[in-house]
């Protein structure tokens, strides 16, 4: 006679973590009230991309939909709230990974609403990796992305920010309240990383670079590995910093490999990535990354990091500052 067995059905982790940027973000520097607007702003996002995770949605949607929340916000220098370059034109970056391998990227692209949809459909509707300038933007009208004259990405903000600094070659880094050299630490872009209920893992990054940038400059974050990488083995990543050191380092690649190969845990290898590569070689920013335990960390060497995470076991956080 068989008996009777119960068993209890092992719900599988899932969750996402966002960022707004990282740097010299001070409270001195934050009111109250504009803080509260960015967190506020930060948990809508956090909200939309777990949303789709909960419904048993795929990591990819979850990073992407999340990032355009973002990029429509004029908090943050991405899409609608970028940055204004020499020429005083918007080139916007962005990039998109999945956990299997798949990876798209878009830079200096002027025209597409979502630079992070663009990006998805590199890998999706084309047989590359990256496209960019006047390319990417007529890959992005060939296969119907909404298009936009360039003033939907103007702030007024944004302008003055450009106007401080238009007649010399120093430029400005995001969430900054002042003129800096390149070596500045304040950094903008915005990203999120995701796990999903069947195990896959995604990435995303979205950027408008650096105030007053010439000649083309691209930063990290339309370069997988250096801005956005996500391996399901492994972990998902995306970065914010001073681009060049973390183009330098492959940060984002860097985190991955160390679990992989030196068979690290992810906070080990984010810390050590962050705390001592990063800054070993000169510069200063943060990172979000999740692995496939759903475990997150959220390291960054700056002032303050905008950013937060949500997770299937019930935990939620939003935050600036360490506390």
């Amino acid at each position: 006679m068989q008996k009777n067995v119960s068993c209890t059905s092992r719900v599988e982790p899932y969750g996402i973590a966002i960022h707004g940027g990282a740097g010299c973000i001070r409270r001195e520097n934050l009111n109250d009230q504009r803080a509260a607007e960015y967190r506020r702003v930060l948990k809508a996002a956090l909200q939309m991309g777990y949303a789709i995770l909960e419904k048993g949605g795929s990591s990819l949607d979850a990073v992407e939909n999340a990032v355009v929340f973002l990029e429509e916000s004029p908090l943050f220098n991405a899409g609608h709230g970028a940055v204004f370059t020499h020429e005083k034109t918007i080139e916007l970056d962005a990039s998109i990974m999945d956990g299997s391998g798949l990876a798209g990227a878009v830079a200096g692209v002027r025209y597409v609403r979502n630079p992070i949809k663009a990006a998805r459909k590199v890998f999706e509707k084309s047989p590359h990796v990256m496209l960019i300038g006047a390319g990417a933007d007529a890959f992005a009208r060939h296969i119907g992305l909404e298009q936009v004259d360039p003033s939907f990405f103007h702030t007024e903000y944004r302008w003055k920010q450009l106007q401080k600094v238009i007649h010399s070659d120093d430029v400005v880094l995001d969430h900054s309240s002042t003129v800096s050299k390149p070596n500045s630490d304040k950094f903008g872009t915005v990203g999120a990383v995701a796990l999903d209920l069947n195990g896959n893992l995604a990435a995303a990054t979205s950027t408008g670079g650096m105030t007053n940038k010439r000649w083309g400059r691209i930063g990290d974050s339309p370069i997988i590995g250096a801005g956005t990488y996500a391996k399901n083995a492994t972990c998902a990543v995306s970065c914010t910093g001073h681009g060049e050191f973390f183009l330098r380092e492959a940060i984002a690649h860097s985190v991955s490999a160390r679990m992989e190969y030196g068979k690290m845990t992810l906070h080990a290898a984010a810390q050590t990535t962050i705390y001592e590569q990063l800054k070993n070689a000169g510069g200063e920013g943060g990172i979000i990354a999740i692995d496939r335990f759903g475990n997150i960390e959220l390291p960054y060497t700056t002032d303050g990091m905008f950013r937060g995470f949500q997770k299937s076991d019930g935990s939620i956080f939003v935050g600036i500052w360490e506390d």
